[in-house]
């Protein structure tokens, strides 16, 4: 017992030795623990600090955001007391302001800093990029900067504009000018280009001692208010040998000139800019330039637009102003006080604007403008075959001279006060069809076996409504007819009730499903914005009387002028729309489509015949638009409208 006792004894011993050591073992492990997660947290602190700009470098980069915002004083403010000695606040102001403006400087930035300090003296290299009127530059500089009074400020020399930009040395921008790429039609004839205006002016010295009859003659030839020859004669600055231009007018004006040279004090001076040839005929196409604003040229920089340059503001000349415009070329470098070259610091070779060549027949377009210039319109002509715009002429509209060579207040406000907007393109917009609209209808019908073309919808007088249902509601049509009501005579007749029951067994969600298919409802593919298609608000026919009503081009159906025109090229191509494009190409082979298989093949060429009927049948709405030997197909608005017709057919005869 004594033995077992003393071996119990032994054996507590050596576990309260095991217990101790183990104890001793994880107070070290626990400190070995404590001492590398304190090595990490310290690591991590000092990675973090290095990623965090230093005061120096926020100093820095506080110093060079001032640039964006021109503000040269408080630059000066950040400078080293040493710095101020060695040159004023309107020295500085005026050596920053004169090299940051004249370069066009924005969106000036500084990164990849590092920084060496040593005492109080601290010095940081980076890179520096900003935008001038000659591009991006890029370029690494240093800058030095003292801490004074526990805070760093700047010490100033020009290298901090530039390296080797000594105090003496100037920033010297030569400019190479370039040409604006001109616009021609598919034979060549310049649209818009390079060409010469004439200046028209007084010489006070050299006019009559009483000119009033003359200044009022001036005033009825250039549509100047006499009050505002008056004052541009009456300017400080003139004296009797001033030219006091009044006005510009195209050089090729020689009628005006030769009236104008008639009255004493004029004189005529030729310059270059901006023409165009044809004004009011293809204005809204073409558009017009205009000289840029202090701010359009702000938000500009490094396109190479300056002072003198122009954009294009409407129309074409809008729409391809980056490849119309040319490249001014730069070479922006530094003299010394002798005025010879030390380095360049960017350069910019000149690039003239793209040439461009459209579609479109100058003569087609005189035409069309001829025939519709006292309408609302908008008109399209283009070949179905291959889809080139032919023209495209929106009417009433203006003289594209008067944006270029100026424009009097009281033009620009005889032009906005026109309530028959002529600054409207309505070629751009989105318009009820009407009867133009049926087509498409019986298109659909037969593609998705909803009606055959042969069958007879009944008789239902001038007026017709479903049921009851649609209360005192009821589809009107101009003539009834002896016949059946199907497809043809639903289209020679233009019979509104057979196309409302036609929408009505398409059904609405077949209808919004084809529709769709056929571009309403998003964007037209074309250089200039276009209005969408659309043919009800949220892509939903809200009742059957609206369903209805679209058939025959009402409710609330819209159709853009250049996307109707691409509906109707499927009639002649099997079904498939073509694609309009107005840029020419010299190969018209590969034929680009907008809606492959719009319609069946054979829903789209019995549509065509149907059409064809329209003129051809002595009961067609369009009868009188008949030419003999030659086939014509049409469907439109208004087409009991004589006027209209009549203009059609003088427009017809001119383009056949």
């Amino acid at each position: 017992m004594a033995k077992d006792e003393g071996r119990c004894k032994n054996l507590k011993k050596e576990n309260l030795k095991r217990k101790k050591k183990k104890i001793r073992f994880n107070k070290i492990r626990v400190i070995i623990c404590l001492l590398i997660l304190t090595f990490i947290s310290i690591t991590i602190i000092k990675i973090i600090n290095k990623d965090k700009p230093t005061e120096a470098m926020q100093t820095l980069s506080t110093f060079m955001s001032y640039i964006n915002e021109a503000k040269y004083e408080e630059m000066y403010g950040m400078l080293s007391e040493s710095s101020k000695k060695n040159i004023t606040k309107e020295e500085f102001i005026t050596r920053n302001q004169t090299i940051y403006e004249e370069l066009e400087s924005s969106s000036i930035n500084i990164r990849n800093m590092k920084e060496e300090t040593d005492n109080d003296k601290t010095k940081i290299t980076y890179t520096m990029e900003m935008e001038t009127l000659a591009g991006k530059v890029v370029f690494a500089n240093t800058a030095r900067l003292a801490k004074e009074d526990g805070e760093y400020h700047i010490i100033w020399t020009s290298n901090v504009i530039f390296p080797g930009l000594n105090d003496t040395d100037k920033i010297k921008i030569d400019s190479v000018e370039t040409t604006r790429g001109s616009i021609y039609d598919r034979n060549g004839k310049l649209l818009a280009g390079e060409g010469k205006t004439s200046n028209i002016g007084f010489v006070p010295g050299k006019m009559n001692k009483d000119p009033e009859k003359d200044i009022e003659a001036v005033s009825r030839l250039l549509d100047v208010s006499v009050d505002r020859i008056k004052a541009l004669l009456g300017a400080s600055y003139v004296k009797e040998n001033t030219f006091v231009q009044i006005a510009n007018i195209p050089e090729s004006d020689t009628k005006t000139e030769k009236e104008l040279m008639k009255i004493a004090g004029i004189k005529i001076k030729s310059s270059a800019g901006r023409v165009y040839p044809y004004t009011e005929e293809i204005s809204h196409l073409i558009g017009y330039v205009q000289k840029l604003t202090e701010d359009e040229l702000k938000a500009n920089v490094g396109k190479g637009y300056n002072s003198s340059s122009v954009m294009g503001k409407a129309g074409l000349e809008k729409a391809y102003e980056d490849r119309l415009r040319g490249l001014t070329g730069y070479e922006v470098y530094i003299i010394d006080e002798k005025g010879n070259k030390k380095k360049t610091i960017t350069s910019r070779e000149a690039k003239k604007g793209e040439d461009i060549k459209l579609t479109i027949d100058i003569n087609i377009q005189k035409y069309v403008y001829q025939e519709f210039k006292d309408d609302e319109s908008a008109s399209i002509v283009l070949n179905p075959k291959t889809g080139e715009i032919l023209a495209m002429c929106s009417t009433p509209t203006y003289n594209t001279n008067d944006f270029v060579l100026g424009m009097t207040d009281e033009k620009w406000q005889s032009i906005t006060s026109d309530q028959r907007e002529p600054l409207y393109n309505r070629c751009t917009a989105a318009w009820v069809p009407g009867s133009s609209f049926k087509p498409i209808i019986g298109a659909i019908a037969i593609s998705n076996n909803s009606a055959t073309a042969d069958e007879d919808f009944g008789a239902s007088g001038k007026s017709w409504q479903k049921d009851a249902s649609w209360g005192t509601y009821y589809v009107t049509t101009v003539k009834t007819y002896d016949g059946p009501a199907n497809l043809r005579n639903g289209l020679v007749y233009s019979d509104n009730i057979y196309f409302s029951k036609l929408a009505l067994r398409i059904g609405a969600d077949t209808l919004k499903n084809e529709l769709n298919k056929l571009g309403f409802n998003r964007s037209i593919d074309f250089v200039q914005p276009m209005t969408s298609s659309k043919f009800a608000e949220g892509d939903t026919f809200d009742s059957e009387v609206q369903l209805a009503d679209t058939g025959y081009g009402q409710g609330k159906v819209l159709t853009n002028p250049l996307h109707m025109t691409a509906m109707y090229t499927a009639f002649v191509n099997d079904g498939n729309m073509i694609k309009p494009y107005i840029e020419f190409k010299e190969d018209t082979k590969e034929l680009e489509y907008y809606v492959k298989n719009a319609f069946t093949k054979e829903a789209a060429n019995i549509v065509k015949e149907d059409l064809i009927q329209v003129i051809e049948d002595e009961n067609g709405t369009a009868h009188n638009a008949k030419i003999k030997n030659i086939v014509l197909a049409r469907k439109n608005r208004n087409s009991r409208n004589k006027s209209i017709q009549g203009r059609y057919r003088r427009f017809r005869d001119r383009v056949v």
